[in-house]
């Protein structure tokens, strides 16, 4: 916020004083990146409040939550508006410097909105991941995990696909799995959500709460 204050003024300060030089102004952010995508501190700081996203339908809303790699975010509201009515200020808040740059980031067709958001927390997942069950819960879960298997099983097979093949990219584990890349991602999404995987930068691993939960499947299965 500083440094748009500064590129706007110093030079005025100068030429009006006659006698002073202006030195470069060079962006600092203290254990983070101001760029996309937000990394260190800067994804927490409260400085990013809207983010601006052209859809050909919404896929978030207002009154919802959404949870990512930088922990619970709420929706404040989603508003349909024109690229020519995005002021500086808007700019600003969606750490962004140019209607350039933001159309660089842009999908190429649909709606352009503004989506007002803050932060709301951590990724409760993140704790869960940690959380081993007891045998009262291990049956919770493997409940859970048999509705989600519905007619053809997959979630125990997807476990000891991640457990045997920790970090390896999703294209070849949903190929070992004779799927798609796509829906073998949401399915790995719907085990992440019960604390059970972990996203790394390439692949997936198990947390030890579905080492634990593995183990006893396996054991169940013998």
């Amino acid at each position: 916020e500083h440094k748009y204050v500064l590129q706007h003024t110093t030079e005025r300060v100068a030429r009006t004083l006659g006698n002073a030089l202006v030195a470069p102004i060079i962006t600092y952010v203290p254990e983070g990146s101001w760029n996309t995508p937000l990394r260190g501190h800067m994804a927490k700081a409260g400085t990013i409040t809207l983010q601006f996203r052209r859809w050909t339908r919404p896929t978030v809303k207002t009154g919802g939550t959404l949870t990512n790699e930088w922990g619970v975010l709420s929706i404040d509201a989603v508003e349909p508006i024109a690229l020519t009515a995005i002021t500086d200020d808007d700019l600003r808040r969606s750490g962004i410097v140019t209607l350039a740059e933001l159309e660089s980031y842009l999908a190429p067709e649909g709606q352009l909105y503004r989506v007002r958001l803050h932060y709301s927390g951590e990724d409760p997942r993140i704790a869960l991941r940690g959380a081993v069950p007891d045998a009262a819960e291990l049956a919770s879960l493997a409940a859970k995990l048999t509705k989600l298997d519905g007619k053809e099983p997959w979630t125990e097979a997807t476990l000891s696909l991640i457990g045997e093949f920790p970090e390896k990219r999703a294209s070849s584990l949903a190929k070992r799995m004779g799927m798609e890349q796509l829906p073998f991602k949401v399915r790995v999404r719907k085990l992440k959500g019960l604390g059970l995987t972990e996203s790394l930068e390439i692949g997936y691993r198990l947390s030890p709460r579905g080492t634990t939960l593995l183990a006893h499947l396996q054991q169940a299965d013998e």
